[in-house]
């Protein structure tokens, strides 16, 4: 597997204005994170890059999101204690947690939702960022608990 040439670019380009440069294990990290959008944690990336570049650290992958994350590529995930994930969505957008499965959905809110938020806060607060956590049960989540409740 290997960056589309649009991803590559986005990921030079955003590195060379925090004054890194792209590496292979950057550009690895970044394909895995891209891949497969599903909000993975540090230890989850590392068991998938190590597939395919065995020689991988995971000190190197924790780095490598840090240094993610301060140059606008992805975003950093919390929920409570739980480990960080990262998401590669740089739409302002919400998060749903499903406490039963563990798995995190983007979901998407209209703009409007966003700067009304703002609005709340007081004339002396400035804000860059908003985040919007839901946490519950997934729909297949309950389909399947229901179905258990009922045989």
């Amino acid at each position: 597997m290997k960056l589309l040439i649009r991803d590559r670019e986005i990921l030079s380009s955003a590195l060379n204005k925090g004054g890194y440069r792209p590496t292979p294990q950057r550009e690895h990290i970044y394909l895995i994170i891209l891949n497969k959008r599903d909000h993975p944690t540090a230890d989850e990336i590392y068991v998938r890059c190590k597939k395919e570049m065995q020689g991988i650290s995971l000190a190197t992958v924790y780095n490598c999101l840090e240094m993610f994350v301060e140059c606008g590529l992805v975003k950093q995930v919390n929920f409570e204690r739980e480990p960080s994930r990262y998401c590669p969505n740089l739409m302002e957008h919400a998060h749903f947690h499903c406490k039963n499965t563990g798995k995190v959905f983007d979901i998407d809110l209209p703009n409007e939702y966003f700067n009304e938020i703002k609005k709340l806060l007081p004339n002396s607060f400035n804000t860059d960022i908003v985040e919007i956590n839901f946490r519950g049960i997934c729909k297949t989540e309950m389909d399947e608990t229901s179905q258990l409740v009922n045989e």
